[in-house]
């Protein structure tokens, strides 16, 4: 087994570039490097430079490598397909120049990885980790949804190489299990992977060890994060937005939160899991001081469990 523990800026608070209150970008690659990690993603679109030369110099500095780009967008909306095809040449081209990632035996198809999650829409952001008051789409505006994500999965594949893998996220319009199984129905194996995040599993009330034991066929990449149970119950009873339940601290460090972490290392032994898990742990950025010491002991922790 043959596992490579990277990392990711929303660890810095990193979600949305319009944020003023965002790191800078060499500062995040700068701690990463000291905590221990060797591979961390781009963040969202726009937050490292689209410039191939500046960010594969900054990345050799840290001796880090990019294990995967991200579209973090709203996948609705027929009127943002321009920006997100947009983002798609532009974030798979810079990946293409930066230096490769090595594929191991068993990893199913080589990073970097194009990581697509739907956001944006206030209405399923307020019942974030809400089943049962969550709006779904109906049956045209997904099926509209999922020709946008094929179209993004196409273009990544067939132009640059890039497996695509599709992101279950907390507060956007694939979030619950049903819409998880029925993403896999609809979204074929040979268009798309799923990237499953242990913490946004839980988030959305669903057991992240039987999850990934169940989607192990279509799963390309793992996210790792932990939840605090007093937080997340405390937030339950809230009307409160995805984002505000972070900066209230519901992602902590990996191995101090509800997660049974050593019951998913038995399980990725179990079924052969090769390549990347990505440490994540979103918050808001005034809160980044402390992000050098958590993902420090998130990997720390993971170490100990023998990843």
């Amino acid at each position: 087994m043959t596992i490579h523990i990277s990392t990711a800026p929303c660890c810095w608070g990193v979600d949305d570039v319009k944020n003023p209150f965002l790191p800078p970008w060499r500062r995040v690659l700068r701690e990463a490097a000291e905590a221990g990690y060797r591979g961390i993603e781009l963040g969202p679109y726009g937050y490292l430079p689209l410039d191939p030369d500046v960010v594969s110099k900054a990345l050799d500095e840290h001796h880090l490598h990019v294990v995967a780009g991200t579209i973090f967008d709203d996948l609705v909306n027929p009127a943002n397909l321009p920006a997100l095809l947009h983002q798609t040449h532009h974030i798979c081209a810079l990946l293409k120049q930066l230096p490769s990632v090595k594929k191991e035996t068993r990893q199913r198809f080589s990073g970097p990885y194009l990581v697509i999650m739907d956001w944006g829409h206030e209405e399923r952001d307020y019942a974030a980790g809400h089943s049962d008051r969550a709006p779904r789409l109906d049956d045209a505006t997904w099926n509209e949804m999922l020709e946008h994500i094929r179209a993004i999965a196409e273009i990544a594949w067939k132009e640059y190489g890039i497996r695509a893998v599709i992101h279950p996220h907390a507060g956007g319009y694939i979030e619950f299990a049903d819409e998880l199984a029925r993403l896999v129905d609809d979204i074929p194996d040979e268009i798309a992977g799923l990237c499953l995040d242990t913490g946004h599993l839980y988030y959305a009330g669903m057991d992240p060890v039987a999850s990934l034991r169940t989607y192990i066929h279509r799963l390309d990449y793992i996210h790792f994060k932990d939840i605090d149970q007093t937080i997340f119950d405390q937030v339950m009873n809230e009307r409160i937005k995805f984002f505000d339940a972070c900066a209230r601290g519901v992602m902590c460090p990996i191995g101090r939160g509800v997660i049974d972490y050593p019951a998913l290392h038995n399980l990725i032994r179990e079924l052969g899991y090769e390549g990347y898990i990505t440490v994540e742990q979103e918050r808001d950025p005034r809160n980044a001081g402390s992000s050098l010491d958590d993902i420090a002991a998130s990997r720390a922790f993971l170490a100990r469990m023998g990843f």
